[in-house]
């Protein structure tokens, strides 16, 4: 009588767990999918750009590049020369 007892209360114990998951687990897809229609209709999707299309850039900051290269390129040079020796 005493293993039957323990076997039923048991099996009781997990379907309370189980079950305990399952509706977490329902109540979270659930509030995902939520969430998720709502920043979708409240934040607009982003427009795609053409994959040709580059921004257009002043000379000036294209002379800044290639200067911030320069001085990147010169340290990284540097750096490596130090450590060898």
């Amino acid at each position: 009588m005493q293993n039957a007892e323990l076997l039923q209360e048991g099996l009781a114990i997990m379907g309370l767990g189980m079950g305990f998951v399952f509706v977490f687990l329902t109540i979270l897809v659930i509030s995902v999918t939520l969430m998720s229609k709502l920043l979708g209709r409240f934040q607009p999707t982003p427009v795609p750009t053409l994959a040709g299309a580059k921004p257009s850039s002043s000379p000036a900051l294209s002379g800044e590049d290639e200067e911030v290269t320069a001085v990147i390129s010169a340290a990284v040079h540097r750096y490596r020369s130090l450590r060898r020796h």
